[in-house]
């Protein structure tokens, strides 16, 4: 392989977590398998591809032109949009047979005048406050079933709490529970037939595995991580990491005792010391705050230090204590060699961010391999 860097993708993990996940489903549930953000850094279309094989018929993205890259991509099944698309794009909605979500009375009255037939999920506001109708305004939910070029087959809600079992957070995510549920009450009183619903991300399905909907949108989860290092759930399912992050020595030189590396001659070097340069950066999603913290990568089995400020496109390790290290070994990022491992989600605690933020980041200009 020539690539400076590159994605791994573990397909025999992907496959043993669609059947762990399943599993966990309550019983007339399916996997509404999220595959926004070019499938959290896998590879969007390849992710789809395999799992469309592995029996998964529902997917979510985050934009028209990613579920167009779907479509073209080959992936056949079920595609919802799970945020705003413009009502003057209508037209390609219905081309490519795209489920849109509605997000207000306006978006969906927009929808409506473009006079194209459109599949739509309705997304209820029960608390996070941010898209959807609000959960107590029934008339303007109800009107939406009336609509002529509008074809209601989902409604659901987002739980933004459901990932912690703090008293307060659990509490506050039974006040949307329930807040969902009246309203189906309120609109089936009506007469109206309530379309498939889905109410539960992965937390939701992690901590709340009794709630019956039609859909888990299973995001995270699906990719065998968790978003922190510090999150507790009631369900502990044997999720394996899916993704690894690659890339190779370059060049390699001994710089003596008291140089400095990179810029802003942020690392002094205590002795004299072996570096070896990787072609990866923060452009590739590797966070520039790991910079000068010791974070270390993987090499020939041995975990070796990141030295001095992280690039755009490179940065230097010390390869002192791996005497053969030699131009063109592997260098693992995130992944496992043998029987040392390096997590994304410890690259998210070191940064204070989430796992979904740093796998999302990766993958936009790397090969994506599917082995």
């Amino acid at each position: 392989m020539n690539d400076r860097a590159w994605v791994e993708i573990n397909l025999e993990n992907l496959n043993h977590n669609i059947k762990v996940l399943n599993a966990a489903l309550p019983e007339g549930c399916q996997l509404m398998a999220v595959v926004k953000a070019n499938g959290y850094g896998h590879g969007a279309e390849g992710i789809a591809t395999q799992l469309e094989k592995l029996g998964v018929t529902a997917f979510a993205v985050a934009t028209i032109d990613e579920g167009i890259a779907l479509r073209q991509a080959g992936v056949r099944s079920e595609i919802l949009i799970l945020g705003f698309t413009d009502p003057h794009r209508a037209c390609e909605l219905s081309d490519f047979d795209l489920t849109q979500t509605i997000v207000g009375y306006e978006h969906a009255l927009g929808l409506e005048r473009e006079g194209y037939h459109i599949k739509v999920h309705i997304k209820i506001d029960t608390g996070m406050h941010r898209l959807g109708f609000d959960c107590f305004d029934l008339d303007k939910v109800a009107a939406c079933f009336s609509l002529h070029f509008l074809h209601v087959g989902g409604i659901f809600s987002h739980l933004c709490v459901s990932d912690s079992l703090d008293t307060q957070d659990v509490e506050f995510t039974h006040i949307q529970i329930r807040r969902f549920y009246n309203l189906l009450e309120q609109l089936s009183a009506k007469g109206i037939d309530i379309p498939k619903t889905h109410l539960q991300s992965s937390y939701g399905l992690l901590n709340y595995p009794e709630l019956k909907c039609n859909f888990v949108r299973t995001g995270v989860a699906l990719y065998g991580v968790h978003s922190s290092q510090d999150i507790q759930t009631k369900l502990q399912l044997d999720l394996r990491p899916v993704l690894s992050l690659k890339s190779r020595i370059v060049q390699i030189r001994t710089v003596s005792a008291g140089e400095a590396v990179g810029y802003g001659r942020s690392y002094i070097t205590q002795k004299d010391t072996r570096l070896a340069i990787v072609p990866i950066g923060y452009a590739d999603g590797i966070p520039r705050a790991l910079s000068c913290k010791d974070f270390c990568v993987l090499i020939k089995g041995t975990l070796v230090p990141i030295v001095g400020r992280i690039c755009m496109d490179q940065l230097a390790i010390d390869v002192s204590t791996v005497p053969d290290a030699a131009i063109g070994d592997e260098v693992t990022l995130i992944g496992q060699e043998g029987k040392r491992e390096i997590k994304a989600v410890e690259l998210a605690e070191e940064t204070r961010s989430i796992t979904n933020e740093i796998l999302s980041r990766i993958g936009r200009r790397l090969r994506i391999v599917m082995k």
